[in-house]
């Protein structure tokens, strides 16, 4: 039996958290991690208390917003920011935390990634933000893609856009 490398290990730890998303659209599992040990994570949907999507229906279905675009526009947080809020309200520190997550972070979440001091953030799937991209580039936080097909356990499906 193989036993997975650190980078596949909080990968596919991610994937299993984006099995809890409501998201409609694509399912997004997020895991901070610092030292080898596990922070938080998130998924993404709607805030706590809120009817979740799949009740309510899909906001950017409805306004045919593409992927990518207008992020505000949504009931739901995404995984990466709901990560961070999951150590705020736990009173865990993220300075020189690692993000692993499903895709990679657009740039509310990425801005939010910097700021709460992480430094390296390793994903599975691209996600169409340039903007977020140039900005990490500038940020100097190590920045890595790893193919889904890669990780070894591939047990849990992160979707795609429906």
């Amino acid at each position: 039996m193989d036993r997975p490398d650190w980078d596949s290990y909080f990968l596919m730890i991610a994937k299993a958290v984006a099995s809890r998303s409501t998201c409609l659209r694509r399912k997004v599992g997020a895991v901070l991690v610092r030292d080898r040990q596990i922070l938080s994570t998130g998924y993404n949907g709607a805030p706590k208390g809120i009817i979740h999507c799949e009740e309510a229906g899909c906001l950017r279905e409805k306004l045919g917003i593409p992927s990518g675009e207008r992020h505000e526009i949504c009931r739901g947080s995404h995984a990466e920011i709901n990560a961070i809020a999951q150590a705020a309200y736990a009173g865990v520190s993220t300075a020189g935390c690692w993000l692993y997550c499903t895709h990679e972070p657009c740039v509310y979440c990425t801005k939010a990634l910097i700021n709460c001091g992480c430094t390296r953030i390793v994903y599975l799937n691209q996600y169409p933000d340039k903007i977020s991209r140039e900005i990490l580039a500038q940020s100097g936080v190590e920045t890595l893609c790893i193919p889904e097909e890669s990780v070894a356990g591939d047990n849990f499906s992160t979707g795609g856009i429906l």
